[in-house]
């Protein structure tokens, strides 16, 4: 399911907290690109206004979109028209505690979920260890040389 995220709705409630009071735009996509990683899930994120002068560390991830609403919309606005015009609403999550664009999701038959729950969510998901990759040898069996040191090491070698 893809994600639309109100990003400084959630920023907000996240900088309430006094542990990540300093967090900005760039550490947010951060946490969220590895939040969607683990989910193995996609999304957008919109924030209001131009952002930042340095975008440098906004863009160019794999699973989250970043976009910035412009000087003329808001970036609920965005979000309602990205609501509206997507295709599969319902399998759309949106992640924001406004009133409007929870009505929208809630119009459109998506999810909504609240920024706070979305977030404690999230540090749910980070706090647990990222699963281990299978070796390949698992599915690939082991090479032959390997396959002659076992032989030898068990006196198996004919």
């Amino acid at each position: 399911m893809p994600f639309l995220i109100d990003g400084y709705n959630l920023l907000r409630v996240i900088q309430r907290s006094e542990t990540t009071a300093l967090l900005d735009e760039a550490g947010l996509i951060r946490i969220l690109t590895e939040y969607l990683r683990r989910l193995r899930g996609r999304g957008q994120i919109i924030f209001d206004g131009i952002g930042p002068p340095d975008k440098t560390g906004l863009g160019g991830f794999r699973n989250l979109d970043v976009f910035f609403s412009g000087s003329v919309l808001d970036a609920d606005t965005v979000i309602e028209e990205k609501i509206q015009s997507n295709t599969a609403p319902r399998s759309l999550i949106v992640v924001s505690s406004d009133r409007r664009l929870v009505a929208a999701a809630r119009r459109r038959k998506a999810v909504s979920i609240r920024s706070e729950v979305f977030w404690e969510s999230v540090c749910k998901r980070l706090e647990k260890e990222p699963p281990r990759p299978e070796p390949k040898e698992k599915r690939q069996g082991i090479s032959q040389s390997e396959t002659q040191q076992w032989l030898k090491l068990f006196g198996l070698n004919s």
